[in-house]
């Protein structure tokens, strides 16, 4: 017993010592961008949620190193004063480094509170449409895309 005693404290010691040797830090920091328009520069964020094709999750600091492909939904940062702003992006890539800090850089971005709900559905009608008479397997797969993005803008309003 004092063997497995001894091996699980230089267990804890080296994994503590890696943690710390690994820079994760107390604060994040985030740099979103499209090419839009940037909308964080290296700003101290709580948390930031994002829709990938893995499945969404949240990202606190301290968050293990991670990269990601962005689907068409909603990322949500929840800002130091405790404010929460929600973007819809179309794709893009989310990137979790060593320090703890996060690049979302989005293909197509926009805040949540400036998108027309009935501008949505007209979108989303069309993409439809659009799928319904596409001749070819490229117009069908475009088409196809459009109306997924076009169904998480809808989503996104609601």
């Amino acid at each position: 017993m004092p063997m497995l005693l001894r091996s699980a404290r230089l267990l804890a010691t080296r994994g503590a010592r890696f943690l710390q040797s690994r820079g994760y830090s107390d604060e994040m920091k985030l740099t979103f961008a499209a090419a839009n328009q940037v909308y964080y520069d290296q700003s101290e964020v709580r948390q930031i949620d994002v829709p990938t094709f893995s499945g969404s999750f949240g990202i606190l600091p301290k968050h293990v190193p991670t990269l990601a492909v962005l689907q068409p939904g909603v990322v949500q940062v929840y800002e130091k004063d405790g404010a929460s702003k929600k973007f819809f992006v179309s794709s893009g890539t989310v990137t979790v480094n060593n320090d703890s800090s996060v690049q979302v850089l989005a293909e197509e971005a926009h805040p949540v509170e400036s998108l027309d709900p009935s501008t949505c559905r007209e979108v989303l009608q069309s993409s439809q449409q659009q799928l319904a008479s596409a001749q070819n397997d490229v117009a069908k797969a475009e088409a196809a895309i459009a109306v997924e993005v076009a169904e998480a803008l809808v989503k996104a309003v609601q």
